[in-house]
């Protein structure tokens, strides 16, 4: 099993820690690297943090969207990927997926509920689920919807794209070990 991580971000994160310590190999790929059509990386999965939408954390979104058709095939070819909260007041923060999806901005605690048995449900493992820090919801979206607050807003959506996945969720949280060691390891690599 391998589960070399690409973290996008401008720079490095602490996040890099919790995934290296779980296991995995984490490597930051910047907004320059990302958009590059020259530069090629392997990776079991990608992880979009939250705030990438948002011009005051991060330059990441104009590169997620010179890239959207690299994204579609990594995930097409068995790629997995983790996208969390735009950040920021931005209905087209999410175009740059294969499948249509809005988002609403609104940071604050939300009871989580669960719309079935999943092995993504393992996200929010070991947190208190009456009160989990979300920074919005995704109010249309075409995928399968894992997790919703108590009024029934998306806070989890997974899409199968080929032989990968998506999933994107508002927690303003780190995932979960438990879900790190299963969503990120893989028996192979796909090529970005």
């Amino acid at each position: 099993m391998t589960g070399r991580v690409g973290l996008l971000w401008d720079n490095p994160l602490m996040f890099s820690r919790l995934i290296e310590d779980c296991g995995t190999c984490c490597e930051t790929v910047n907004p320059y690297m990302l958009a590059s059509p020259f530069w090629r990386g392997q990776f079991a999965a990608l992880i979009v943090p939250t705030g990438f939408a948002n011009p005051a954390y991060s330059n990441l979104l104009p590169a997620l969207r010179a890239s959207s058709s690299r994204i579609r095939r990594f995930i097409e070819g068995g790629g997995r990927m983790l996208v969390f909260g735009a950040g920021c007041l931005r209905e087209d923060a999410y175009d740059w997926l294969p499948f249509p999806l809005t988002y609403s901005f609104g940071y604050g605690p939300r009871a989580v509920r669960f719309t079935g048995e999943s092995r993504y449900n393992s996200l929010f493992a070991g947190y208190d689920l009456g009160a989990v820090e979300c920074d919005g919801t995704f109010p249309v979206n075409s995928g399968e919807t894992f997790a919703t607050s108590e009024n029934g807003e998306a806070l989890l959506i997974g899409k199968a794209i080929g032989d990968g996945m998506i999933l994107v969720s508002s927690i303003h949280e780190y995932p979960s070990r438990e879900f790190i060691k299963e969503f990120f390891y893989s028996d192979r690599e796909t090529l970005f």
